[in-house]
């Protein structure tokens, strides 16, 4: 396995993203896959039942000194930061929201780049702010790699933009071929039917 652990941002229209993703990604042999998306306080139940019956992806909230385990996804709880620890345990702040934005993506990935630095995969999906920008170009900068949703494809391109203006990922790829690429890059084979952040 390439990678130690997957961390997933994305806000409006990422929603349909994630549910394709999760239908498509493998049950094993897949790291843990820690996930924030823009969800309203005392949501996040629904959004994990919603998700595992539609999915099947063995998707769990997020608490507080957890210890992550392979094969299942872990989502950001509503009205909470969640971050990884150097130890890689997770932690839960209920700290002021950061780009207007509590849980914010950008807290989760700069706090998971230091924790897994080149062992950690990036995505950052459709959204219609700039929250996961800095978070991406802070993984980027300690080696980890990078994969940004081609704007002409999203919902709304303001977050995959923003993460654009700041770096050139290791990916620029289109929803439909998202959970290829994942799967690809996790087990070491060369990413099929996408774009590269050079091309």
């Amino acid at each position: 396995m390439q990678f130690d652990a997957i961390v997933i941002g994305g806000s409006h229209g990422s929603f349909d993203v994630l549910m394709n993703l999760f239908a498509s990604l493998p049950r094993s042999d897949m790291p843990p896959i820690f996930v924030v998306i823009h969800i309203p306080r005392d949501s996040t139940q629904d959004f994990v039942t919603h998700f595992n019956t539609r999915c099947g992806c063995r998707m769990v909230e997020i608490e507080d000194k957890q210890v992550p385990e392979g094969d299942r996804v872990y989502l950001a709880p509503g009205g909470y930061h969640a971050l990884l620890e150097r130890d890689r345990r997770l932690s839960l702040s209920s700290d002021e929201p950061v780009n207007h934005a509590q849980p914010s993506i950008d807290v989760l990935f700069e706090s998971a780049a230091v924790a897994y630095g080149n062992r950690l995969l990036a995505v950052l999906l459709t959204g219609a702010s700039s929250d996961g920008a800095a978070g991406m170009a802070r993984i980027d900068a300690l080696g980890g790699t990078t994969i940004v949703q081609d704007p002409t494809t999203a919902r709304s391109p303001v977050m995959p933009k923003a993460a654009l203006a700041l770096i050139r990922p290791d990916h620029l790829v289109a929803p439909d071929v998202l959970a290829d690429t994942i799967r690809d890059l996790v087990s070491g084979a060369q990413p099929r039917g996408m774009m590269h952040g050079d091309g």
